[in-house]
């Protein structure tokens, strides 16, 4: 279906088309209308869906229709996190490109002048702000924002948030909305705290799963199940060839993700680091950085495994077996984006094999175990333990601590662990990224706003990009950054 099918305002199908969108996916049509209709929505998808277009295109329509006379805040849209706000923003930005819409992003960090211009946009009354929860409170209580006009509430990453500690800092929120709103929640999963909080803040929702707990069909999944000394060495045979692809690499640590980023630039790769001890600023340079394509890798904790809109990445490559299987779903949907495939392997060693056996419980099937390079020797058998504390299949624990010696009797191995020619092992590994990179599309580009323009509502979209005051808010800027890694 194309959005030129509904009844969309001119000027935002002058944007859509300004943001090369043609085709609707799944979940925009079936949210779209509903949001037009003005219903409270539960909508359930992963992200890759589409879902932030989802509901900026109808709330762009509705916001452009009825106008903003009183100049106040008409909607609220809250995030987990800092990069989510400001991915929103930018696509708020491209869509809005032919609207007098203003927005404004209110997230921690930054200088005192942020903070300031933060206050003085919602004061001024922004048709859109879009902000984390830390941060949107601490206006709340000492800049006096006034929240009663909001007609339209949006949570996008609702479980995540709540993952965080974010429910009380939520509902304090929406102690200053109106109670006559159109309240919006985006979820990855409706687990039972999500639904008693949607029955606290919404009346009578309608309610769109799409694709639940399932990861994209265009992902080529993968295993190596190794030793742990065996992984960096994977690391570098995989990238002993230019891959032709963007990578994401995800590690459990911010010790890591160091270590990884160092071997990788020995090898002259170009890559970057992105975890929680990064500023700010160094944050978003990254991250331009890697969409524009002056960095090919970005290793990562999962502080980057939600909310990040990057169409062309071809590869994600688990270090560690993600803690919970929702975390992996996350992790390789920042592949096969926007219609384009991918691939994804993950590295396996003894003590995960459980909880890699718990994700393909949860996924409903078995992902490929992938052989060992040859020159890494053996790697281990796959043998999780079940919910019993046995191991599948009967076999023993294998104890060793490194690569099989030289002499034991290759028949005692299973298929899927035979070593293969080094050959035949780069030949699979450049197949699958070059399935990725042949499928992938072309990610539009929004032009940029109209500088000079004075008046507010004669002028093209303006955004306020404002941080807020780091020395002031220390408090708030943990809040809001520290959760994202929990498992750092």
């Amino acid at each position: 279906m194309r959005f030129d099918e509904f009844n969309l305002d001119r000027e935002v199908l002058r944007g859509i088309e300004a943001m090369n969108f043609v085709e609707m996916t799944p979940v925009q049509q079936e949210t779209i209308p509903v949001i037009l209709e003005g219903r409270d929505l539960i909508g359930c998808a992963q992200t890759g869906t589409g879902k932030t277009a989802a509901y900026t295109l109808p709330l762009l329509d509705r916001l452009h229709r009825e106008g903003n006379p009183d100049n106040a805040v008409k909607s609220l849209i809250v995030v987990p996190t800092r990069e989510l706000a400001q991915q929103i923003d930018t696509q708020f930005q491209g869509f809005s490109y032919f609207l007098p819409i203003s927005t404004t992003v209110v997230y921690g960090g930054g200088d005192g002048i942020g903070w300031s211009q933060q206050k003085q946009g919602m004061l001024m009354g922004s048709d859109i702000v879009v902000a984390t929860p830390g941060r949107l409170l601490a206006h709340l209580t000492n800049s006096g924002i006034d929240l009663s006009h909001v007609e339209y509430f949006v949570l996008d990453e609702a479980d995540r948030m709540l993952d965080m500690g974010f429910y009380d800092d939520i509902m304090k929120i929406i102690s200053y909305l109106p109670v006559d709103r159109q309240t919006i929640m985006f979820s990855a999963t409706l687990p039972l705290k999500i639904r008693q909080m949607a029955k606290q803040i919404m009346r009578n929702p309608a309610e769109v799963n799409i694709a639940v707990s399932k990861p994209n069909e265009a992902i080529t999944q993968g295993a190596y199940v190794c030793y742990e000394n065996q992984k960096m060495e994977l690391i570098r045979e995989l990238f002993a060839k230019p891959t032709g692809a963007k990578t994401i690499i995800f590690a459990s640590s911010k010790q890591k993700v160091k270590e990884l980023n160092y071997s990788l630039k020995r090898m002259k790769l170009r890559v970057a680091a992105m975890h929680s001890d990064l500023e700010q600023e160094q944050r978003e340079e990254v991250m331009l950085n890697f969409k524009n394509g002056k960095i090919d890798i970005l290793v990562a904790t999962d502080i980057v495994a939600r909310g990040i809109d990057i169409e062309d990445i071809g590869m994600v490559i688990n270090f560690d077996v993600p803690h919970d299987p929702e975390d992996y779903i996350h992790r390789i949907g920042r592949t096969a984006r926007a219609s384009a495939e991918g691939s994804a392997i993950t590295f396996v060693n003894e003590k995960e094999q459980g909880k890699f056996h718990r994700i393909e419980r949860f996924i409903d099937r078995e992902i490929e175990k992938l052989p060992l390079p040859e020159r890494l020797g053996a790697g281990l058998k796959y043998a999780p333990r079940d919910d019993e504390g046995r191991r599948r299949g009967g076999h023993r624990s294998n104890r060793r601590r490194g690569p099989k010696r030289e002499g034991r009797d290759p028949r005692e191995m299973p298929e899927h662990q035979t070593t293969q020619p080094r050959a035949d092992k780069d030949s699979s590994v450049e197949a699958a990224v070059n399935r990725a990179t042949e499928s992938r599309v072309a990610e539009g580009e929004a032009p940029e706003g109209t500088a000079g323009a004075e008046h507010r509502r004669r002028r093209p979209h303006r955004s306020r990009h404002f941080h807020g005051d780091k020395k002031q808010n220390r408090t708030q800027e943990a809040q809001e950054t520290k959760p994202a890694a929990p498992k750092e």
